[in-house]
């Protein structure tokens, strides 16, 4: 027996493809190299083409469960074939063609007439204009201004409206069923599911709540929030700037009020003073809501809390820029915020002769409309989309814009 057969590996039955369809067995040692593998593949199934040392190089094996293109250099042990493994022999792609010299030259000519001026290029072409810097800090300024005066003309329509809707004989049924639409105000609403969720687990009621109101409604956050704030004393305060009971109370004292008039009045006085105290609840309920988690981390950082709710009235609930408010010269001040406009500037007079602004102020939806962007900026894109409220905002924005300009 020859010494190299005693201590030769273990041979493998190989079930070697071609992409035409080929198909045969190799047996082969384990200790045989991928590239002699290949040269015995590329006989059997191409015979007489290794004349040419490239065709080796331009073939590869592919191992089919792996999808693994085996190294040349390596052996089949190696590479962790296995007796009876599948093998696919592949001709590589090509190369692409390199491009001709013509071809490259036309190439980087377009890229040239295609590419962007330098700024030497810039500055050249614009050396003879005139030099104009925009501060961000006065554009800013001016978005500012835009929205404080916005609340001025806001503030001084809603006085309008209300003269005008108090004349209507039906307002009084008109507000009642707009006091009846706030009531139902989802914004005032907590999920029932997300809430049944969290009291099925063993959490208070008053807690859940409140935690999903932190947490956006959201039943894992608000989880994760009452297991967090199980052990801390202030768990069942009331969110900051929010006191549900005193607001219950003085909705029920109103209340109380608008049906204890005297009785001895006249029908149109009755009807005035009731006309009084529903706008009383409209803005009551419409009051500036400071988003929770803005108060919380602003109260963090030392501020007072009437500071810090002042501070997100001025800014939208805008946590960032009521920190600079708080931060800076803190103008506009909260009681700029319901001043009204000058009722004879050219602005609201404009304003006030726009047919569509005319016709929308008899409309109590309109008012309520009003109230609301005061109070809650961030909803005026509502209101802006709503048939009946949207032409009357946009045509306030014209005018504004217009007269701006001029």
């Amino acid at each position: 027996v020859q010494e190299e057969k005693i201590f030769a590996g273990k041979v493998l039955r190989l079930h070697v493809c071609t992409m035409e369809g080929t198909e045969w067995l190799e047996e082969v040692p384990e200790d045989t190299t991928v590239e002699k593998l290949k040269e015995r593949c590329l006989k059997h199934c191409v015979p007489g083409s290794l004349e040419d040392p490239k065709t080796v190089t331009h073939h590869k094996l592919i191992h089919a469960t792996s999808e693994k293109v085996l190294t040349d250099t390596k052996t089949v042990l190696e590479e962790n074939i296995q007796d009876r493994d599948v093998l696919l022999l592949v001709k590589k792609r090509a190369p692409p063609p390199l491009p001709k010299m013509a071809d490259v030259s036309a190439e980087e000519k377009r890229k040239q007439e295609q590419k962007a001026p330098d700024k030497d290029a810039i500055l050249k072409a614009t050396a003879n204009l005139p030099p104009r810097n925009a501060d961000r800090t006065v554009a800013q300024h001016n978005l500012r201004d835009f929205q404080t005066e916005l609340r001025k003309i806001l503030v001084s329509l809603i006085e309008v409206a209300q003269k005008l809707l108090a004349l209507n004989p039906d307002a009084v049924e008109l507000f009642k069923k707009a006091n009846a639409m706030l009531d139902e105000d989802e914004e005032d609403r907590v999920d029932e599911i997300a809430l049944r969720q969290l009291t099925e687990m063993g959490f208070p009621e008053s807690r859940a709540v409140k935690a999903l109101r932190l947490n956006h409604m959201s039943v894992t956050q608000a989880m994760e929030w009452l297991i967090e704030h199980a052990d801390d004393p202030t768990v069942d305060a009331p969110l900051p700037g929010q006191t549900p009971s005193e607001a219950t109370a003085e909705a029920g004292a109103s209340s109380a009020e608008a049906t204890a008039g005297p009785s001895s009045e006249a029908g149109e006085e009755e009807a005035k003073d009731e006309l009084t105290e529903i706008f009383k609840k409209i803005r009551r309920k419409r009051e500036f809501r400071p988003d929770p988690r803005a108060v919380i981390a602003l109260m963090e950082m030392g501020f007072d809390e009437k500071e810090v709710v002042d501070a997100l009235r001025v800014n939208n609930n805008q946590q960032n820029a009521a920190c600079e408010w708080l931060l800076g010269d803190r103008k506009p001040s909260p009681e700029d915020l319901d001043k009204g406009i000058d009722t004879n500037s050219p602005l609201f007079q404009a304003i006030l002769e726009n047919p569509v602004v005319q016709l929308g102020l008899t409309n109590p939806k309109t008012l309520l409309a009003f109230e609301d962007m005061l109070e809650n900026p961030l909803n005026s894109t509502q209101w802006m989309n709503d048939p009946e409220t949207g032409p009357v905002m946009l045509q306030i924005s014209r005018i504004f814009q217009t007269l701006n300009r001029t």
